[in-house]
């Protein structure tokens, strides 16, 4: 008998988990009329047909497909293998690699026709669903009542979906952070606070500013939140699922697109509050932009506080040196690293290892080698094209020939021979162009010794490039060079002796060797690539 699998998916922890049971039973009837031989049986509980992420199930099924377990599956319905038409075609297209037939109850032998159409019949459900799902929402808001989402301050009414009751403690915490915000506190000051007071916070370990400040395109934060003034905002977002991991996205839709509806039984605060924190609100939002999002600094945003793993920021850059400190630590967010570092002295650190190493023998036979290879790779790259270019030459002239001979032999009309021989000659022209302008056959030339001295110059005015890079805001191409060989470097505590350790993680590590500078000890380990060795330095560096 020839042995066969079955696949079974529900798709819903709102469907009954009894719906395996009974796919299973469907198709083993269906096995037995059809003389089959099953031998094993896979499933997937809960999970969407729209992606082939987390379907566990499916993904053996196919691998023991693949190793010839068996040579057919039978499933209640196409759909249950997937409803994304690229997916069930392309389960189709490799289990039929496979061997493998696919069996479907109730619409017999699957054949590219019918995958086809049933790929096209569920991409089309989904969408239906999905429209028939966001009109339902749509009339829950305008009856009053929360869509969906969680909003501190409100707890869900038992036995009535989607209405929400407020929670009288947290109220108050609320109506606490819009009367500080109201009153010009800064929302690193009112977490800061909160914190201080040891008041829980809606997710995490402590509050942060950005809980408070949120984000205006997306209406989150509570500054931003209009519930609080009773207000139901609904279709802020809409959520896209990435075909490449599965996971879902969220996206902001413009606010023309957002549905408010008025729920006064739900406000928090007055409606002079929210007009006195929007009114300071929007006078923030008129203050001067920043330059747009380029570090600052050679370390910004790689720096990591050894204490409590959270990242680092400036503490103070007027008066003196500029100084680090924990970001957590200073909002008041739970970390009881309270020490700053001086940054310029772990650049420095960083930077005197690099320098030191760059210019090692090692690494000056690496960069030998590498611009070799990179010349030898251009060169290969220009005798490429122009032989690629000759032979079209000849492919174009050859053609040309049998056209001709065609037109004298009567096998053309005049005027099809005129259209075709123009357009062949033009182009014979255009290759005949691309090889007058091609340059000659190059010839491999080693590095010079100039181009060493050059470097070995560039490696010793690292400090100098760098400086360019990031005080006078140039194109940051050496730092963001340097930049990219950095995972993280994490700073701990000072020690007894005044010292501090720096741990380097990333491609960097494995460049950098001692330190001289003795306040700040480098420290080795963790996620290190020291196996990836030395990298081809980057023009700049």
């Amino acid at each position: 008998m020839t042995a066969a699998a079955i696949y079974a998916r529900f798709s819903s922890d709102l469907q009954r988990d009894r719906s395996i049971e009974d796919q299973v039973a469907l198709c083993q009837a269906h096995a037995a009329r059809l003389g089959l031989a099953v031998v094993a049986t896979y499933d997937d509980r809960a999970r969407s047909g729209a992606s082939l992420f987390g379907r566990d199930g499916l993904m053996a099924l196919m691998d023991a497909a693949k190793a010839g377990a068996f040579k057919a599956v039978i499933v209640e319905a196409l759909d249950r293998l997937s409803r994304d038409q690229e997916d069930l075609a392309g389960i189709y297209k490799r289990l039929s690699f496979a061997g493998v037939e696919i069996l479907a109850v109730h619409d017999g032998r699957a054949d590219q026709v019918q995958v086809g159409i049933r790929g096209l019949v569920g991409a089309l459900y989904l969408q239906d669903l999905a429209h028939k799902v966001r009109r339902g929402m749509a009339g829950v808001v305008r009856d009053g009542r929360h869509a969906g989402g969680k909003a501190y301050g409100y707890r869900p009414t038992p036995g009535r979906p989607g209405e929400w009751e407020i929670v009288a403690e947290e109220a108050a915490i609320v109506r606490r952070i819009f009367a500080e915000y109201a009153a010009g506190e800064t929302p690193r000051d009112i977490a800061r606070g909160l914190n201080r007071d040891n008041i829980p916070p809606p997710r995490g370990r402590a509050w942060l500013a950005s809980a408070i400040n949120g984000n205006a395109a997306r209406g989150s934060g509570f500054i931003h939140n209009e519930i609080y003034v009773g207000r139901l905002v609904w279709n802020r977002l809409r959520m896209i699922k990435d075909p490449d991991t599965g996971k879902r996205v969220s996206r902001a839709n413009p606010e023309s697109e957002w549905q408010r509806a008025d729920a006064p039984h739900l406000a928090i605060i007055d409606a002079d509050l929210w007009a006195a924190a929007q009114r300071r609100l929007a006078g923030r939002k008129t203050m001067p932009r920043r330059e747009a999002r380029r570090p600052r600094r050679l370390l910004s945003g790689l720096l990591r506080c050894g204490c409590c793993g959270g990242g680092m920021s400036i503490k103070d850059s007027k008066g003196r040196r500029p100084r680090v400190t924990c970001t957590r630590a200073k909002e008041g967010s739970g970390c009881k690293s309270t020490t700053s570092y001086p940054i310029e002295d772990i650049e420095r650190t960083v930077l005197a290892g690099l320098k030191r190493n760059l210019g090692s023998t090692a690494a000056i036979a690496c960069y030998i080698r590498a611009y070799n290879a990179e010349r030898q790779r251009l060169a290969a790259d220009v005798i490429n094209r122009r032989d690629r270019l000759e032979t079209a030459l000849k492919r174009v002239d050859a053609r040309m020939n049998r056209l001709e001979d065609q037109y004298l032999d009567g096998l053309m009309d005049k005027a099809r021979f005129a259209e075709k021989y123009a357009a062949a000659k033009q182009e014979l022209a255009e290759i005949k162009d691309a090889i007058a302008a091609s340059a000659e056959r190059p010839n491999v030339v080693t590095l010079h010794p100039a181009a060493v001295e050059k470097y070995l110059d560039d490696v010793n005015n690292l400090e100098t490039v760098l400086a360019a890079d990031f005080i006078h805001r140039q194109d940051q191409s050496a730092g963001q060079a340097v930049r990219a060989l950095i995972e993280s470097v994490i700073i701990s505590q000072k020690q007894p002796d005044g010292s501090y350790e720096i741990e380097l993680k990333g491609k960097l590590a494995s460049l950098i060797g001692g330190n001289p500078y003795p306040q700040a000890r480098l420290k080795w380990g963790g996620w290190v690539v020291a196996e990836e060795g030395f990298e081809p330095p980057t023009q700049g560096l």
